[in-house]
C-alpha cells in the first residue's frame, strides 16, 4: 500500500499537500479557471518553466481544488493534449472528439476544414445560453511543439474560440520554452491573451528539505493509522539527519528539478519491505549512488578490447551510412581495416572469434536487431543470425561515442 501510494505521487505528480514556492502563481491559475467555469468566461494562458519546475504539479492542485466544488465537477469538460503524442492537427481533432465522446454524433461526417470540425464538436456540448453551456477546458503538454503544426492551425482555432462568445473554453499551455511567444504566427499571437504564468524554482534548502518531508510521508486518511504516525515519524528523524541532510543539499547544488528529487526517493522506496518497513538514510544513500551513476559507461566496463574495437568500428559505420542498418560482414571488413592500421599493438583475431563476440554484444543489448523484437527474442534471434553470417543490426550510438 506504502509503495503503491507514494510511487503515483512520484510518477503522476498527484497533488499533495499545498503547494510550495508558487502560492501566487496557484492563485492566479485557480481564479483563471474559476471565471471559466463559474462566470462562463473564456480564456487562455500559458505556464512556462523549465523541466520539473512544478508545472504539471501546479495544474493537478488547482483541478483538484476545483473538482471538490459540486458544480464544477459536474460541468467541466477537460480535454487533455500532447505535443509528443498528437503530432499533427487530424490526430489532435480524433483525440479531441474522442475525450469528449462525441465519436456517435460526428459519425461519417464530412467537414470542408479543421475550424468547422472543432466549431460542430463544440457545439454538440453547448445547452442553452453560454452560462448554461458546459465549460471545456483544453490543456496542451509540450506547447511548443503543437507551434509546428502546419500553419498553427489548431492553435489558431483554439485560441479564436476562447476569444469568442461561443462555448467557455479556457486553452492552457504547458511548456518550457521561455521565447514561446516568438514562435507563434501573428494572426494566432492576436488571438492569445498574453496571459503569461512563469515558475523558476526558486524555493532555497529550507524550503526543499520540507519539499522532501511532505513527497515521503503518507497522507492522513491512510488505513492504518499507528504505522502511518511511525513512517511520518520517521521521515522527520531522516529530515533532521545529518548525512541526509548533506546528501540532500549535494543533489539541490546540483539540480533544483523536483523530478531529481522524485527519482531518488523512487530507488530508496524499492527497498522498502514487508521485513524492512522503514527507509533508512543507508537506503536514500545508497539510492543517491545509483542516481549518480552512468549506465552507459558501465556497459563498458566488462567488455574485452575485441568487443570494444567492434562497438568503435559499429559506430564508424553508423556514422558513414548515416544510421542505416548493417551486417556482420561489413562490421568484420571495417574491423579489418583498422587491424591493418594498428597491426603492430593489437592481437590478430580469427574470423569465427569475432562472431562469436558480436553475437555476445547482442546479449549485453549494445547492438539491436533493425526489426522491433522483445529483447529476449532479438538475443536468441541474433545468436542464430550470427552463425549463419546474415541478418541486419543497427548500432545504438547513445551508448558508446566515436573516438
Amino acid at each position: 500500500m506504502v509503495q503503491r501510494i507514494l510511487r503515483e505521487r512520484f510518477c503522476h505528480h498527484h497533488a499533495t499537500g499545498k503547494p510550495f514556492g508558487i502560492e501566487h502563481q496557484y492563485r492566479h491559475l485557480l481564479e483563471l479557471l474559476k471565471r471559466t467555469t463559474v462566470h462562463g468566461e473564456s480564456n487562455s494562458a500559458l505556464i512556462i518553466g523549465p523541466r520539473g519546475s512544478g508545472k504539471t504539479m501546479l495544474l493537478n492542485h488547482v483541478l483538484k481544488e476545483l473538482m471538490e466544488i459540486k458544480q464544477i465537477r459536474e460541468n467541466l469538460l477537460e480535454v487533455h493534449l500532447n505535443g509528443l503524442l498528437q503530432t499533427n492537427d487530424k490526430v489532435a481533432l480524433k483525440e479531441i472528439t474522442r475525450q469528449l465522446h462525441l465519436e456517435n454524433v460526428v459519425g461519417d461526417k464530412v467537414f470542408g476544414s479543421f475550424a468547422e470540425n472543432l466549431a460542430f464538436l463544440l457545439e454538440a456540448l453547448r445547452k442553452g445560453d453560454r452560462t448554461s453551456s458546459c465549460p471545456v477546458l483544453f490543456i496542451l503538454d509540450e506547447f511548443d511543439l503543437f507551434v509546428h503544426h502546419k500553419n498553427q492551425t489548431l492553435l489558431y482555432n483554439l485560441f479564436d474560440i476562447s476569444q469568442s462568445a461561443q462555448t467557455p473554453v479556457t486553452v492552457i499551455g504547458l511548456t518550457c520554452r521561455q521565447d514561446i511567444l516568438e514562435l507563434l504566427e501573428k494572426r494566432v499571437k492576436s488571438r492569445f491573451s498574453h496571459r503569461q504564468i512563469y515558475l523558476m524554482n526558486s524555493f532555497d534548502f529550507k524550503q526543499y528539505i520540507k519539499i522532501f518531508k511532505e513527497q515521503l510521508s503518507l497522507p492522513a486518511e491512510f488505513l492504518d493509522e499507528s504505522f502511518a504516525q511511525k513512517w511520518n515519524n520517521n521521515v522527520q528523524h531522516l529530515s533532521e539527519d545529518k548525512t541526509v541532510q548533506d546528501m540532500l543539499q549535494n543533489l539541490f547544488h546540483y539540480s533544483k528539478d523536483l523530478r531529481s528529487l522524485h527519482l531518488l526517493l523512487m530507488l530508496a522506496l524499492s527497498n522498502v519491505t514487508v521485513h524492512h518497513p522503514l527507509i533508512t538514510a543507508s537506503d536514500l544513500h545508497e539510492a543517491s549512488k545509483q542516481y549518480r551513476m552512468d549506465s552507459k559507461a558501465n556497459i563498458v566496463h566488462g567488455l574485452s578490447v575485441l568487443e570494444i574495437c567492434l562497438i568503435i568500428a559499429m559506430k564508424h559505420l553508423n556514422d558513414v551510412y548515416e544510421g542505416e542498418p548493417f551486417n556482420f560482414q561489413m562490421v568484420y571488413n571495417e574491423f579489418q581495416k583498422f587491424m591493418q592500421r594498428k597491426a603492430h599493438c593489437m592481437y590478430n583475431f580469427e574470423k569465427p572469434v569475432v562472431m562469436k563476440c558480436c553475437a555476445a554484444l547482442c546479449w549485453i543489448v549494445a547492438v539491436h536487431r533493425h526489426k522491433q523484437l522483445t529483447c529476449q527474442t532479438t538475443c536468441l534471434a541474433w545468436s542464430r543470425k550470427f552463425r549463419k553470417r546474415t541478418g541486419l543490426v543497427r548500432h545504438l550510438n547513445t551508448y558508446y561515442n566515436w573516438s
